[in-house]
């Protein structure tokens, strides 16, 4: 299975097949690929996979995905049943 977890595009640096993004997961900041995405731009959303920028998605798609990812977190707090 794969996983990949919408950011946000803080800044962007390199050109073409060189370029990254400092992309942000909520408070997370990591360094990505911006390869595969060459529309992309700082503001926007991008599906990142490891390590590369995989797509352009809008906000409320980006933060409905966040959202279902801090679900899964919260089940994870319950206790398992007796």
């Amino acid at each position: 299975m794969c996983l990949a977890v919408p950011g946000e595009i803080l800044s962007t640096s390199g050109e073409d097949a060189a370029r990254t993004g400092m992309i942000s997961f909520g408070g997370t900041t990591k360094e990505a690929s911006l390869a595969f995405v060459p529309e992309a731009k700082i503001g926007d959303y991008v599906l990142v996979h490891a390590g590369f920028a995989i797509g352009v998605v809008d906000a409320e798609e980006a933060a409905q995905t966040l959202e279902y990812f801090r679900e899964i977190d919260r089940l994870g707090e319950l206790e398992p049943p007796k």
